[in-house]
């Protein structure tokens, strides 16, 4: 924030209901910050006002929905006033897995929709705010934002404009103060895989056999990989850590790679040779 020390203004989060959005606002509560947490239902709002303080304001935000975003912002509007924000966290997003031959369009739609159009939804309508606070804006993308892997192509192009759109915004609001970050982390400790698993089983049913049967060896093997990474799934609280000091340190960075083995991966994108990095990617998830 402009000024790290000044817990009155407040801090905006999409996608709280769970996973990373959550640990944030429990954790920026915690330091004393005012946290308007975004979340789709009020179950979701009030599970986490009981593990948090009084300050803590969930906020209803569906970021595909204008009326929604609107509203949104006009309550946080009232509760800013004049202060304006300190930082607007644009954590959320969904994945959609599958072959991109047989993904269906519409959910390929869905996942550019949340996942891209939905973040600058959300960033347009809180500026104004964030300008009158000179406050910041941090993006939690991924690294497969760097690194696109197969059967996931949906979400890492969803992840790689997501890049695109955090060094424009960095160079485009330079001018009002307003610092710019992308937290890049691998795979996280969050129901968010399991959750694309499901949702891609059921799209699975909306395929033709026999287009599903091509790429059944390679899917039961990316199955298996998800389980197994989620095994080894970086604690939650290392992502807080990078979001926190992307909002609160003095001088913050301009992208946040989130682990030994992410700053790696994302090395190894840039200088091995195409063919390589397919041939490592295709063996590190047990494809054919």
């Amino acid at each position: 924030m402009h000024a790290p020390n000044d817990k009155s203004r407040g801090v905006v989060i999409t996608g709280s209901s769970t996973g990373i959005g959550a640990a944030c606002a429990l954790e920026l509560d915690r330091r004393g910050l005012r946290v308007f947490a975004g979340v789709r239902s009020e179950a979701d709002g009030k599970r986490l006002q009981e593990q948090a303080s009084e300050k803590l304001t969930p906020v209803m935000i569906d970021v595909t929905d204008a009326e929604s975003i609107a509203a949104a912002a006009d309550v946080v509007s009232e509760a800013a006033g004049r202060a304006g924000l300190a930082g607007l966290v644009n954590n959320a997003g969904i994945v959609v897995a599958g072959p991109l031959e047989i993904v269906p369009l519409d959910r390929l739609r869905r996942q550019l929709e949340v996942n891209v159009v939905g973040q600058v939804a959300v960033t347009q309508a809180f500026l104004p705010l964030l300008r009158i606070g000179k406050g910041r804006i941090v993006n939690v993308g991924s690294l497969n934002g760097r690194l696109a892997a197969p059967y996931v192509g949906a979400y890492s192009a969803s992840k790689f404009a997501l890049e695109a759109l955090t060094d424009a915004l960095r160079t485009e609001l330079r001018n009002w103060g307003i610092a710019v970050s992308i937290v890049e982390p691998a795979n996280v400790d969050t129901p968010i895989w399991e959750k694309s698993l499901a949702a891609a089983d059921k799209a699975a049913e909306e395929v033709a056999p026999e287009a599903l049967e091509l790429y059944q060896a390679d899917l039961d093997a990316m199955r298996a990989a998800v389980r197994r990474l989620a095994d080894g799934a970086m604690p939650v609280a290392r992502v807080v850590r990078a979001v926190v000091h992307a909002l609160c340190a003095r001088r913050p960075k301009t992208r946040y790679p989130v682990g030994l083995q992410t700053r790696l991966a994302i090395r190894a994108a840039k200088w091995l040779p195409d063919r390589l990095r397919d041939w490592f990617i295709r063996r590190e998830l047990g494809l054919r």
